[in-house]
């Protein structure tokens, strides 16, 4: 039976670390696969709101900012039965209020893009989730003067500023935050030049693979190849942009495509540095 909550029952706040927890428990119930540390981490990066019952926390939604002309939108959850659609325009509003003049970016499903598309929205690119046990070993690098090795503490600088530019907006802050906290990061360099990177993370039921920045796909795949092949046997998730042929390369080695979601903007979207791409996302809330 459907839980009809008026939504005069329904208090509005900031979401704090101690709702984490909550967060995690309606994630699990709408079948998401983060954990409890996801939560968490995208928590301590940004802000969000609550949407609260006298049955506790019923809603989540969240923001990042990305420097002064940029923000992303995520971690949008509203069980159906609680009067969902209402209970999420709610909440949508107090993070766009939070936002404010800002360009914003977010993920969206099918169903939830006719909603999106009403609060001013469009669509400008689509996203490929990719999952699997990976079955390929690592492949030797095609390109000649190329290596790939760890990342040392030198060179947080210069992937922050890689990142920056294959995501057209500022992405120091998240970017500190991911390798801190990452299980593992490598660079592509080419004749002794930093030209892409790759970063592996524990999430979810396994590891997550993302960013993925490289000047072209033959590097890309490198990079994705390296973490196939240190962890092959492993459970692995990737978020892909559908444009190009990493989609079906990625079904060759293990990781199957089982969700498409269309990313959207609020303003104009970033632009674009053409000589260096994001072949792969952080998440679809982080972009």
């Amino acid at each position: 039976m459907k839980k009809h909550i008026a939504n005069s029952n329904v208090r509005y706040r900031r979401f704090t670390a101690e709702d984490a927890a909550a967060a995690h428990e309606l994630s699990l119930a709408a079948g998401w696969p983060h954990r409890l540390a996801d939560w968490q981490f995208v928590q301590r990066l940004g802000t969000g709101f609550v949407a609260e019952s006298k049955d506790g926390v019923i809603g989540t939604a969240m923001c990042w900012g990305h420097g002064q002309e940029y923000a992303s939108l995520g971690m949008v959850i509203v069980p159906p039965d609680c009067q969902g659609q209402l209970i999420r325009r709610q909440l949508l509003s107090h993070v766009l209020t939070e936002i404010g003049d800002r360009t914003i970016l977010l993920s969206s499903s099918p169903q939830c893009r006719p909603l999106y598309e009403q609060l001013g929205f469009t669509p400008f690119g689509e996203v490929r989730q990719h999952q699997g046990t990976v079955i390929q070993s690592q492949v030797a690098l095609s390109v000649p003067g190329d290596r790939i090795r760890p990342i040392g503490a030198s060179d947080k600088i210069k992937i922050a500023a890689l990142s920056s530019r294959a995501a057209g907006m500022p992405r120091g802050t998240v970017m500190a935050a991911l390798l801190e906290s990452a299980e593992g990061g490598v660079i592509i360099e080419s004749y002794e030049q930093m030209v892409g990177c790759a970063v592996l993370r524990r999430f979810g039921q396994g590891y997550a693979i993302g960013p993925v920045i490289a000047p072209d796909i033959a590097r890309a795949k490198a990079l994705i190849s390296h973490w196939a092949g240190s962890h092959a046997g492993a459970f692995m998730r990737i978020d892909v942009a559908l444009a190009g042929d990493m989609s079906p390369w990625l079904s060759g080695v293990g990781l199957m495509p089982v969700r498409d979601v269309v990313t959207m903007a609020r303003g104009e979207p970033p632009l674009l540095d053409k000589n260096l791409h994001q072949y792969a996302m952080i998440n679809q809330a982080l972009g």
